[in-house]
């Protein structure tokens, strides 16, 4: 299990921070490099998600997708010093909910 989380916020990460350095590049003039670093780093995200042990392609995108919007209230949080609130937690907290759900309980 700690493999699995452990991949899903190294993916969430890349995703991210590679969007975040073509959103500087883009919208705040940031220099091109920038975002060829991002690039680089989403075509990384592509391939540590596929590392995932999950045998279903579907089911693993899914549950990352609540990990995504964890990781994006908390990189709001940080980088862009956005406080969260009390909607933003709860969100999050029912998306980890729903990704606790979609790995982990029993299937026939």
């Amino acid at each position: 299990m700690l493999y699995a989380i452990s991949l899903f916020v190294i993916a969430g990460l890349a995703e991210i921070g590679g969007g975040y350095l073509i959103w500087l590049w883009l919208r705040e003039s940031k220099p091109y490099y920038w975002g060829l670093v991002g690039g680089v780093m989403l075509a990384l995200y592509g391939v540590i998600a596929t590392l995932q042990l999950f045998p279903s392609f579907g089911r693993v995108y899914a549950a990352y997708g609540g990990v995504f919007i964890i990781l994006s209230v908390l990189w709001g949080w940080g980088i862009d010093r956005k406080t969260p609130d009390f909607y933003d937690w709860l969100g999050a907290g029912i998306c980890l909910l729903g990704v606790a759900v979609m790995l982990f309980m029993p299937r026939n």
